[in-house]
């Protein structure tokens, strides 16, 4: 009883640590939007604003174009988003269905892939866009996006067709479904969830991506946020609370992402976690 007991405690402190670790610097930061300079500088530290003010918002959109970053952003990471899923559901699916000789082989070489660090292939990626013209441009970042997403989406994708009963492809294809078709019209609703989790994971990374956005896109028409939210920093001036609120603005978007599709998400990640 006692070792239970310990046990349980235990998994509660973990689940702490985990949720403040997750959730106090999303909250230092909306608190920090609120404060001017005064108070984040005064000592001893306060960390509920005693005088919140809304100037760091007003100033967020008036120092730099942030609607401009905020619409570049949603572009890129949803034309990637969109493109990962399309292609990583055609390779789940042979992975998942097709006899394909050496699939280990296979699903080992896409994990192996999705580990490189991004830095090294910042360089020949920007050879690449310099040599098809296609720097400071929405395309520059889309198509890298894309293929940097497509082992996790992939790999998720895998998990959830092969869960999916051949019978029921089968069927379909006996009433005149191709194989497209019972892919489109019978595997795809039922794997939803893992769908949902592979977008969203895909639509984070993509929105939060820094290093290639700030190498591909210097032109001031396609920054995406996080590299508009660097320019906010001066030569000798570092204005956290400004900073703070675009950070604020920047979250709202992927929030709002979770929280309507929180329910497939939960779903497919338990899900995948449970064949995986």
């Amino acid at each position: 009883m006692n070792n239970l007991f310990t046990a349980k405690r235990l998994r509660w402190f973990a689940a702490a640590i985990v949720l403040f670790n997750g959730f106090f610097p999303a909250v230092w930061i909306l608190f920090t939007s609120f404060k001017n300079e005064v108070e984040l500088t005064a000592k001893p530290i306060t960390y509920w604003p005693q005088n919140p003010v809304l100037t760091n918002y007003v100033a967020a959109f008036r120092d730099q174009p942030l609607p401009g970053y905020l619409l570049n952003s949603v572009i890129v990471a949803t034309l990637s988003m969109l493109l990962a899923l399309f292609i990583s559901t055609l390779a789940a699916y042979a992975i998942a269905r097709l006899n394909l000789k050496r699939r280990n082989l296979i699903l080992t070489a896409i994990i192996a892939v999705s580990m490189f660090p991004l830095v090294t292939l910042m360089v020949p990626l920007f050879e690449i866009m310099r040599g098809l013209n296609l720097l400071n441009s929405y395309t520059a970042l889309v198509l890298p996006y894309t293929v940097l997403n497509l082992p996790i989406c992939t790999l998720i994708l895998v998990s959830f067709f092969q869960d999916i009963p051949r019978d029921i492809e089968n069927a379909a294809m006996i009433d005149g479904c191709t194989r497209l078709g019972a892919l489109w019209h019978v595997v795809m609703p039922l794997a939803a969830p893992g769908v949902f989790t592979a977008g969203i994971l895909a639509f984070v990374n993509a929105w939060d991506e820094f290093l290639l956005s700030m190498s591909l896109n210097a032109a001031v028409a396609y920054r995406t946020l996080p590299v508009g939210i660097q320019m906010y920093q001066g030569e000798f001036s570092f204005p956290w609370p400004t900073i703070s609120a675009a950070l604020v603005i920047a979250l709202i978007p992927v929030v709002t992402v979770i929280l309507i599709f929180q329910e497939r998400v939960v779903s497919g990640l338990t899900s995948g976690g449970l064949k995986g």
